[in-house]
């Protein structure tokens, strides 16, 4: 496992739910994933997907701003390469 990725992708996550222009809900999700990131009971590739999934669903949500949209793309594309390491 990449270190620093996964260290960025919980970063940009924390940024996320920090992130005040952006809806309670698509912040309280990201804050579920990046629990279940740090949960090391599954493997890293079924976390990433799972995560992968959730973020996806939530970037379909007309409330998020365009800005919000992008950085959910971001961590989605670390995500992506982060299961691939």
């Amino acid at each position: 496992m990449d270190e620093n990725l996964f260290n960025e992708v919980l970063a940009l996550m924390d940024d996320l739910e920090d992130d005040s222009s952006i809806p309670r809900n698509v912040r309280k999700t990201s804050s579920e994933a990046k629990e279940k990131m740090k949960d090391g009971k599954e493997s890293l590739d079924l976390r990433c997907a799972t995560v992968i999934s959730e973020l996806d669903d939530i970037s379909n949500d007309p409330n998020v701003p365009s800005h919000g949209r992008a950085a959910i793309y971001t961590i989605i594309s670390k995500l992506e390469a982060l299961s691939k390491s």
